[in-house]
């Protein structure tokens, strides 16, 4: 029992200080943003270069929680592609700031993060594709659509949930196939297939508590797939996609 406690009261503690390590960025980017959206991108470009990998870090040092991004499976990655993968937490979005910190990452999203303390903001000022919740699937592909514009004039490179919701349980659910459809017929890059895991364990105040000793978040490149060149091909990736993730996760859990 007091184990239990003394680690809660840890944990806390480390939330604590993780709020403490993005307070200066998060007021900067709030307080800048309504009048100077240049300075808003520099405290966005500061979080997600910097900050995400002091996030990881403090986890390291307070609670043996590590980030297991497998470095090795980026070989074989192009100059810019398109990320597909599977979707568990918010974190999810750190966790790939942080394994393609060289990289401008850009994610597809639902415009209900901007109600999130500095997230919705440094994704707003980066450009991120804020998917609107309300306005049907026309306003979605249209927003797609100019996103996939962006990042190829940009060279940056494009992060899609084909789940379209985060997986609470950490089981892997129904791939769909008109976001990213849209997405990669605009842009017409190469495809990588990403795992991830660990998200689902943090997912509430209850599950933080228990599982960041020891945790990990990882993260892998599975497979790249050359830029589809009709609906087959596009049908072909999605339904390969989540057999190869569900079979990283079987391992990773193993």
């Amino acid at each position: 029992m007091l184990c239990a406690i003394l680690n809660a009261m840890l944990s806390i503690l480390t939330v604590l200080v993780l709020a403490m390590a993005l307070a200066f960025p998060t007021i900067m980017i709030t307080i800048t943003y309504p009048f100077s959206k240049k300075c808003a991108l520099y405290w966005s470009n500061y979080i997600t270069k910097h900050s995400s990998r002091v996030f990881f870090a403090i986890l390291k040092v307070m609670r043996n929680f590590e980030f297991k991004g497998d470095k090795v499976s980026k070989n074989q990655l192009p100059e810019q592609f398109l990320i597909i993968s599977n979707h568990q937490s918010l974190m999810d979005i750190v966790a790939y700031l942080a394994f393609f910190n060289e990289k401008e990452v850009r994610f597809v999203a639902k415009d209900t993060l901007n109600k999130v303390p500095m997230v919705g903001k440094m994704l707003k000022s980066q450009g991120h594709c804020m998917i609107p919740r309300r306005g049907g699937a026309g306003v979605a592909m249209r927003s797609l659509e100019k996103f996939g514009k962006q990042v190829l004039q940009k060279n940056q490179i494009p992060v899609i949930f084909p789940e379209g919701t985060r997986s609470k349980s950490g089981k892997l659910g129904q791939f769909y196939s008109a976001g990213f459809r849209r997405l990669e017929e605009t842009v017409r890059l190469p495809v990588a297939v990403c795992a991830l895991d660990g998200g689902w364990r943090l997912s509430d105040v209850k599950r933080i508590m228990a599982n960041l000793k020891k945790g990990a978040y990882y993260v892998k490149v599975l497979k790249v797939y050359d830029a589809p060149l009709n609906r087959e091909e596009e049908k072909k990736i999605l339904e390969e996609a989540p057999i190869l993730i569900q079979k990283q996760l079987d391992e990773w859990r193993s």
